[in-house]
């Protein structure tokens, strides 16, 4: 499903400001994934993100963030071939979480999807949508890059705020084992 059907005033909304490129807002979609958003939410309040860096930059696909050394619980996959259903289609200005072959390893690093790849549907934890900043992600998604995608010059995440427009949200459940 298209993330434009979940856009709600209620939703939580999240800013990433991007130092020298700009601003980026997205909604969450808690319908959709919950443990997914409350973990997002819950290392966004803790400054979790702030100062990171999108280290992980293909146009036309994603650009990706939010890796660290700090530690950051595993939690389990939600979408389709985890047992989850999550209709959230991986189209331009979807955030999806990302993970290892183990469906049950997402902890912080996210991405953005910069176009369309269904080949992700069912298989990652899509869990919001932009509402702005289109420029902001097709300019980062353009800058010089190495053979692994990571860009020469380093794309920082000055900030990462959240809004929960009063509503509270739990902590993650963290994934047994981990």
């Amino acid at each position: 499903m298209n993330y434009r059907n979940y856009l709600n005033q209620e939703n939580p909304t999240v800013t990433i400001d991007v130092k020298g490129f700009g601003t980026i807002q997205l909604e969450l979609f808690y319908e959709v994934a919950p443990n997914t958003v409350n973990n997002f939410i819950y290392l966004i309040q803790k400054k979790f993100y702030d100062g990171l860096k999108f280290h992980r930059i293909i146009p036309g696909f994603m650009i990706q963030g939010g890796g660290s050394q700090a530690e950051a619980c595993a939690i389990k996959g939600e979408f389709k071939i985890n047992g989850f259903n999550n209709p959230l289609e991986h189209t331009r200005g979807v955030i999806s979480m990302a993970r290892t072959d183990d469906p049950n390893s997402q902890t912080s690093q996210f991405f953005i999807m910069h176009g369309n790849a269904a080949h992700l549907d069912g298989s990652y934890a899509a869990f919001g949508g932009m509402t702005q900043g289109y420029d902001v992600l097709d300019k980062i998604a353009s800058v010089p890059r190495d053979i692994r995608d990571a860009p020469y010059d380093a794309v920082i995440i000055e900030k990462i705020t959240i809004d929960t427009h009063g509503k509270s949200y739990q902590a993650p459940v963290c994934h047994q084992g981990r």
